[in-house]
């Protein structure tokens, strides 16, 4: 028998495509950066919100700083965590600051802060979300906050929102606490929507199902739905009483079915509803 391959092979269109989301990327962050963040002084972490504190305080150019920042951070983040970052976060890491200079003359489109934040942190998102689609990143306070890690002890989220919250107070001290507050808002919203971007909204649920009558269960599930079923095995924390647990996953559109069906079946069945944001397999996405 040959030896088994873990590797996962990807084809040149594969890596091409992956490319085409990191310069989109890039571009799109840029984008938000300039036509809502950067006129609006929302400073909403990383370096880019470095870069819009910094312009306030001594009118430097947005795109330098977030070269000077960007490239010495990418090189510490190889040698002092010795970690092969790909090429493809290079690239991203030297494509930003380049998308920033050249968005550099563009007009805003909103001088409202509130909705610079918004739009601007969903934008932003949306960037920094096909740039992760590329697997790869663009650098900058990410690389900063994997650093601290290291050497302190703290967990990589603490060291993020350490980071990002120290640009937010600056925001704070630097222009007015309005626009910190602004800042910690397009932070939030920046962050659900790369969310969304990598997850995708949730279409399906997630249902756990403990009755004592799987079976009835099982089969009005699949005759009324077409949806299959997991039996999973469980034991009551206060009895130690081992009991099958029923698993299925379905979408928004059949919930309302399933729970007619459970309550019509064992109306004391004790049921657990979770989102489900990427479902693959018959029936759903194909892997």
């Amino acid at each position: 028998m040959g030896k088994h391959n873990d590797k996962v092979m990807y084809s040149p269109k594969d890596k091409i495509v992956e490319y085409i989301y990191v310069l989109l990327g890039a571009a799109v962050i840029a984008f938000g950066f300039n036509a809502f963040l950067f006129p609006n002084q929302v400073a909403s972490g990383g370096v880019s919100g470095i870069s819009t504190i910094l312009h306030g305080l001594f009118g430097w150019n947005a795109g330098i700083v977030q070269y000077a920042f960007n490239i010495p951070l990418f090189i510490s983040g190889v040698i002092i965590l010795g970690k092969n970052f790909g090429f493809k976060s290079f690239i991203g890491t030297i494509a930003l600051p380049f998308f920033v200079i050249l968005f550099d003359d563009m007009n805003a489109l909103t001088m409202n802060s509130l909705l610079a934040a918004l739009f601007g942190g969903i934008v932003v998102g949306l960037g920094i979300g096909l740039v992760f689609k590329g697997k790869a990143s663009t650098g900058g306070t990410d690389l900063l906050a994997q650093i601290i890690t290291k050497y302190s002890g703290l967990t990589l989220g603490t060291s993020v929102l350490m980071i990002d919250g120290l640009i937010a107070l600056s925001a704070a001290i630097v222009f007015d606490l309005e626009k910190g507050l602004y800042a910690l808002i397009g932070l939030f919203v920046t962050t659900k929507t790369i969310d969304i971007v990598q997850l995708g909204f949730s279409q399906s649920k997630m249902v756990y199902i403990i009755t004592n009558k799987q079976d009835e269960m099982r089969d009005a599930i699949y005759k009324e739905i077409n949806r299959g079923v997991t039996k999973m095995p469980s034991f009551g924390g206060y009895t130690g009483e081992q009991r099958l647990m029923l698993m299925v996953v379905v979408y928004q559109t059949e919930f309302t079915k399933l729970k007619q069906i459970i309550k019509t079946v064992d109306a004391t069945a004790f049921v657990i509803v979770s989102d489900a944001y990427e479902v693959l397999g018959e029936g759903f996405k194909r892997v």
